[in-house]
């Protein structure tokens, strides 16, 4: 297992848009071993998801573990949201985006469509954190961050602030 070096806004990079993973690539070890690596980096940032965008990888999936124990990994390939419903406000932070955190609106019910771990098609109606936090991965696979949900005025409060942080630890 490897810790994995995560993009920082304003990394450019991060507006990549990502690409459809093919599913003869879904078997391969090397594929496996980057999800491995990436539940790893999460996990230890701490973080409750990493899209594959946020490690410079920019192809369409993503790992999301919202357990308080850390035990119910989820992989979601080729994410397709088919329906969303409600409406909800959660305090999001990033780890794109590090000590930052911003109320985002956001459907509060999903369904979506993916491929798991082994390159099988599942379907999956979500509510709550968990629904929050596959909306904010797939915006990475878009190239979207949460702070574009903000103002302009308070993006470029995070982006000062984000410089000052990186210029202090430097």
């Amino acid at each position: 297992m490897a810790m994995l070096p995560i993009l920082e806004f304003p990394d450019p990079r991060l507006r990549t848009k990502a690409v459809p993973v093919g599913s003869a690539q879904i078997a391969e070890p090397a594929f496996q071993q980057l999800l491995d690596d990436m539940f790893e980096t999460m996990y230890a940032a701490p973080g409750i998801g990493l899209a594959a965008s946020q490690i410079d990888v920019h192809q369409r999936f993503l790992v999301i573990d919202v357990s308080e124990e850390k035990n119910q990994p989820l992989v979601v390939i080729n994410p397709e949201i088919l329906e969303k419903s409600g409406e909800q406000v959660y305090q999001e932070g990033c780890l794109s985006v590090p000590g930052i955190f911003a109320d985002v609106t956001r459907a509060n019910e999903i369904t979506v469509r993916f491929l798991d771990r082994k390159g099988q098609t599942r379907e999956m109606r979500v509510d709550g954190l968990l629904a929050v936090c596959i909306q904010h991965e797939i915006d990475h696979l878009d190239g979207k961050l949460f702070v574009d949900y903000l103002s302009a005025l308070k993006r470029e409060m995070v982006r000062k602030k984000l410089a000052k942080m990186r210029k202090h630890a430097a």
